[in-house]
C-alpha cells in the first residue's frame, strides 16, 4: 500500500504540473483570442478598403490596425516566454513539437503582418489576397489554442474548453459571412454560388453555438439566450433572407453593403463578451482545480480515492477549427454567371477547404463530446441514488460500478437504467 500511495501521490503532484502549465496556456488563450478579435475587425475594414478602392473605411482600418498592434505586443510578451529558455524550471510546460511549431508559424505570420499593411496601403493587394492572408493568420493563432488543448485532462476543465472552441469557431464563421455579404450587399447581387456559401456559412454557425449551448454553464447559456433576443439577430435575419432568396435585391435598399457590414459587426462585437467571458471560466476552472487537487494532498484524500475514478476526459485533438458536425462536400463548379472576380472564388474556396477541414476532425471531437454527455447522465444517476436511497456521492458511484461489474454492463447503461426505472416509477405515481 506504500508504494501505491507513493506512485498516487505522485500523479497528484504530476496533475499539479500539468494544470499550472494549462492555466499558463489559458492566459495566452486570452490573448490569442484578443487579437484575433482585433484581426477580424481589420480584417473586414481592409477589404472593404480595397473593395472601394480606398475611397471608404479608410479612418477605421487605421483605428483597426492600431488596435490590433496593442493586442499583437501583449501576445508577443506572452509567447516570447515560451521562446526563452529558463533554468529555474523546465521549459514549456506545455510544449510538444507540434505546438512549437504552431507558435512559429503565427510568429511568421506576425513578422509578415508590416509588410501586408503596406501593400493594402498601396494597393498592390486584392481584396481576395488580404482576406487570404488574415485567414491563414488567424487560423495559425487559433490553432495554437488547440494544440495546446490536447493536454487538458479534467472534467470541468474540458467541459470549458469545448464551450470556447465551438464559440470561437462560430465566430470566426460569423466573421467569414460579415465578408461575403458584404460582398455581395456592395454589389448589390448574390449569384447562387455566394447564396449557398452564406447558407453553408450561417449553418456551420448554428451548429457551433448549439454545442456550445449543450455544454455552457447556465450562467452562459443564459446570456446567450438573451443575446439572441436582441434586435440585431432580427436585422441580420432580414438582410440573410434578401441575401439568400433567388430573387434581385430590392432596387431601394440605402447603402445595403456598409448596412450590412455594421449590423454584422454589432453581432460579432456582442459575441466578443462572451467569449471573454468563456476565458475568464477556463482560467477560474483552471485555479479552481489545482487549489483542490493541492488541498487533497495536504489532507491525504484525494490519492486513494483516484482508484476509484474513471478517466472521463478524453484529449482534445483540435486542430484548426471545431468541427460544425455533418457539412456539403462542396459548392461545385461556379455557374456561367457567377461574377468574374477573384474574390469571389477566395470566398468559395474557402469554405470548401474549411469543409473539408471540419471533416477531417469531427470524428475525434465527437468522442470528446459523447464523453462528456455520458457523464452528465451518470452524474445524474448519482444524483437520483444519492436522493431516493440517502446514499453519499461516493457510495452512490460505488453503487453504480458494482452494478455495472455485476452485471457485465457499461457504467454508462447501468446509470440510464437508474433514470429510466424512476422516472417510470414517478409517471406512475402521477
Amino acid at each position: 500500500m506504500e508504494a501505491i500511495d507513493r506512485l498516487l501521490r505522485a500523479a497528484k503532484i504530476s496533475e499539479i504540473e500539468q494544470l499550472a502549465g494549462l492555466a499558463e496556456t489559458a492566459a495566452v488563450v486570452g490573448d490569442i483570442s484578443r487579437f484575433v478579435h482585433a484581426l477580424q475587425r481589420e480584417r473586414g475594414a481592409s477589404s472593404i478598403y480595397l473593395g472601394s478602392r480606398g475611397r471608404r473605411f479608410a479612418t477605421q482600418r487605421r483605428q483597426r490596425i492600431a488596435d490590433s498592434r496593442q493586442a499583437e505586443t501583449t501576445l508577443r510578451q506572452r509567447l516570447e516566454e515560451w521562446a526563452t529558455p529558463q533554468t529555474d524550471r523546465a521549459p514549456h510546460r506545455l510544449a510538444n513539437t507540434r505546438l512549437l511549431i504552431r507558435v512559429a508559424a503565427v510568429w511568421h505570420g506576425l513578422d509578415a503582418l508590416p509588410g501586408i499593411r503596406l501593400e493594402i496601403d498601396a494597393h498592390r493587394l486584392t481584396a481576395d489576397d488580404a482576406v487570404r492572408l488574415f485567414n491563414r493568420l488567424i487560423s495559425n493563432l487559433l490553432s495554437v489554442i488547440f494544440e495546446a488543448a490536447d493536454t487538458a485532462g479534467d472534467i470541468e476543465i474540458t467541459r470549458v474548453l469545448v464551450c470556447l472552441f465551438h464559440f470561437i469557431q462560430g465566430k470566426e464563421l460569423a466573421g467569414q459571412e460579415r465578408a461575403c455579404g458584404a460582398f455581395g450587399f456592395t454589389l448589390g447581387a448574390f449569384d447562387e454560388a455566394h447564396r449557398q456559401t452564406l447558407r453553408q456559412l450561417i449553418d456551420a454557425q448554428q451548429r457551433c453555438f448549439e454545442t456550445f449551448a449543450e455544454f455552457a454553464s447556465a450562467d452562459l447559456a443564459s446570456r446567450w439566450r438573451r443575446e439572441l433576443d436582441q434586435p440585431v439577430h432580427g436585422a441580420i435575419d432580414r438582410l440573410r433572407e434578401l441575401a439568400t432568396q433567388e430573387t434581385p435585391l430590392p432596387g431601394d435598399l440605402d447603402d445595403p453593403g456598409e448596412q450590412w457590414f455594421a449590423i454584422a459587426t454589432q453581432r460579432i462585437d456582442a459575441m466578443k463578451g462572451i467569449e471573454d467571458r468563456l476565458v475568464e471560466e477556463l482560467q477560474h476552472s483552471c485555479r479552481e482545480r489545482i487549489v483542490q487537487t493541492e488541498r487533497d494532498i495536504e489532507n491525504g484524500s484525494g490519492p486513494q480515492e483516484a482508484l476509484n475514478g474513471e478517466p472521463w476526459a478524453a484529449p482534445l485533438n483540435l486542430l484548426l477549427e471545431v468541427p460544425a458536425s455533418d457539412q456539403a462536400a462542396g459548392l461545385g463548379a461556379l455557374t456561367a454567371n457567377t461574377m468574374d472576380s477573384r474574390f469571389s472564388r477566395s470566398l468559395i474556396d474557402l469554405v470548401q477547404l474549411q469543409n473539408a477541414r471540419l471533416q477531417q476532425i469531427s470524428d475525434e471531437l465527437e468522442t470528446t463530446r459523447r464523453t462528456l454527455r455520458d457523464r452528465k447522465r451518470i452524474d445524474r444517476a448519482k444524483g437520483l441514488l444519492m436522493t431516493h436511497r440517502q446514499l453519499s456521492e461516493d457510495e452512490a458511484y460505488r453503487l453504480l460500478r458494482k452494478t455495472a461489474m455485476d452485471q457485465s454492463k457499461p457504467l454508462i447503461e447501468v446509470a440510464q437504467n437508474v433514470i429510466d426505472l424512476v422516472e417510470m416509477l414517478s409517471s406512475k405515481r402521477l
